[in-house]
């Protein structure tokens, strides 16, 4: 497996895992079926910046520095003013309404923010479709963009 593809994969393990070690790293890459060492993944920490931040269950785990989440959120915030129509949600499902283009870019980017509160999002040319994990999830989101916008809804 080639670097881009590994390190592509290991930001979407850290997404959905407390990963606290190294060889935390090593075992997830093997369950998908990827021989590495513990020296490659050391590597691919250093090249990718991960941090170590302190876990809701105790001790540290790894993130994505925190740099990044900073400048996605202010990217989030100014595409989804720049290109916002409507938002409303039902159940679990929050759907979006957006200028043509903008889908795919809000759907990446709000996948980048990790929210705890969503399942996956779907984004097409000029609609975006977050998937929460429960109902009250899908109203946090909601409120979430209105205050993007400086709304309240």
């Amino acid at each position: 497996m080639r670097k881009k593809e590994r390190q592509r994969l290991i930001k979407q393990l850290l997404t959905s895992n407390n990963i606290q070690r190294q060889e935390d790293f090593v075992s997830l890459l093997e369950d998908q079926g990827i021989k590495v060492t513990q020296a490659t993944v050391s590597r691919d920490i250093k090249d990718m910046q991960l941090v170590k931040v302190p876990s809701v269950t105790g001790g540290y785990r790894y993130s994505l520095p925190t740099q990044k989440n900073i400048d996605t959120e202010k990217k989030l915030v100014q595409t989804v003013r720049d290109s916002f129509v409507s938002v409303d949600s039902q159940d679990k499902f929050v759907y979006m309404k957006l200028l043509p283009g903008s889908g795919p870019v809000i759907s990446s980017l709000l996948y980048q923010m990790n929210y705890s509160g969503i399942f996956g999002t779907l984004g097409d040319d000029n609609t975006v479709l977050i998937i929460c994990k429960t109902d009250a999830d899908a109203i946090t989101i909601r409120d979430q963009i209105n205050n993007m916008l400086g709304t309240n809804s």
